[in-house]
């Protein structure tokens, strides 16, 4: 991890960005712990799957609770075949 005031990450900026290209984590510390990060678009879609898996997941989970609660509908193939027959 690499930290970058913001004064040197304007005059430098394409070492840094080049950093965050090669991997490296670029933090940008800003007034009142508003801080920037600064990686590849490599690592932020690796977290986005992430982050959708652990959504789907939870899901997953959500579906299975309501199952063991008894919380389902049931319904014949014919009852489905004809729902969307509608």
């Amino acid at each position: 991890m690499t930290i970058v005031k913001q004064m040197d990450l304007r005059s430098n900026i394409k070492k840094y960005l080049d950093l965050a290209f090669s991997g490296e984590t670029v933090v940008v510390p800003r007034k009142e712990n508003k801080n920037v990060i600064i990686l590849s678009e490599k690592e932020y879609k690796e977290l986005e799957k992430a982050r959708n898996n652990m959504a789907y997941l939870a899901m997953l989970d959500e579906s299975d609770r309501q199952v063991r609660e008894g919380k389902v509908i049931v319904k014949t193939m014919e009852e489905l075949e004809a729902m969307a027959a509608e």
